[in-house]
Formats: C-alpha cells, sequence, structure tokens
C-alpha cells in the first residue's frame, strides 16, 4: 500500500451509534417542537419525575452525560422556571435538581408528543425489535469500556 492509498474503510462503532442517535433524536425532536421541549430537554425532566429531587452528579450519571454538558442543558430549564435548584435535603453543601409544578405540567403537555413519537418509532422498527434495541443499547451503556480496553493492553 502506498501513502497515497486510502485505508479500508472499517466499521466504526461509534459513527454508527452517533448516526443512529442523531436520527432518532431529530425523529422524537419533531414530535416534541409544539411543547417547546427538546429531547434532552424531556429526558431530564422525565428523570427528575420518576426519580426525585437529584444531584447534579447523580443526574448526569443517570443520563451518562458529563457534568459540564448536562450544565449547560439545565439552564434553560431553569430560566423557564421547569427545574429548580435548591440546596441538598442530605449535604447542604450540595445542589439538588428538583422537578418544579410548571415543570410537570410541561412534561405532561410534552408527553403526548413523546408517546406519538414512540408509537411511530415501534411501528416503523418493530416492537420486539425495539424492545431488543432499548435492551442492547442499555447494556451498551452499562458496560465498562475502560475494563474491555485495559485487558485488550495485556
Amino acid at each position: 500500500m502506498t501513502s497515497e492509498t486510502p485505508p479500508k474503510a472499517e466499521p466504526c462503532n461509534c459513527l454508527a451509534l452517533r448516526q443512529a442517535a442523531r436520527h432518532v433524536t431529530r425523529f422524537y425532536d419533531q414530535y416534541l417542537a409544539a411543547s417547546g421541549l427538546r429531547t434532552t430537554q424531556f429526558s431530564i425532566l422525565a428523570k427528575l419525575r420518576w426519580l426525585g429531587p437529584l444531584s447534579i452528579n447523580t443526574l448526569a450519571k443517570e443520563m451518562v452525560m458529563d457534568r459540564t454538558t448536562l450544565g449547560r442543558n439545565i439552564l434553560p430549564l431553569e430560566r423557564e422556571g421547569l427545574i429548580e435548584i435548591a440546596k441538598g435535603s442530605h449535604d447542604r453543601r450540595s445542589k439538588e435538581l428538583r422537578l418544579s409544578e410548571a415543570g410537570r405540567a410541561k412534561l405532561r403537555q410534552a408527553s403526548a408528543g413523546w408517546a406519538e413519537a414512540q408509537a411511530c418509532f415501534e411501528a416503523a422498527f418493530g416492537p420486539a425489535r425495539s424492545l431488543e434495541l432499548r435492551g442492547i443499547l442499555q447494556a451498551v451503556s452499562t458496560t465498562e469500556l475502560a475494563a474491555a480496553n485495559s485487558a485488550n493492553e495485556r
């Protein structure tokens, strides 16, 4: 192979996941648009609704997000009064994110769009494959990839 020969194209798991995530996010965003929320904002509100008040670090871990990225995503939610940031109930030095009453109302409003997107996705992809996909993606997001890298280096 000469220096001018392009390398053989290899399938990239990361690229495939990112492309799928962008594709599905755009799809869900269309259904959530009427509520004024984007998919990530809806997910933050939903996590706070399901899990109750959480520290920023705990929510970042639940969302599998970098803390600073989460911080940027919660700013508009706080500005619009959809979440409240208060001192932690267990550790007064920490801060907890809480869903406000306005946030609960916005989540109820957006849930219809989300449910429609979910139903359309499952109609297009198939309910069984959708269930399997969620299981596989959950396994991917909980796999300790750093440990796999260490094993490969031995």
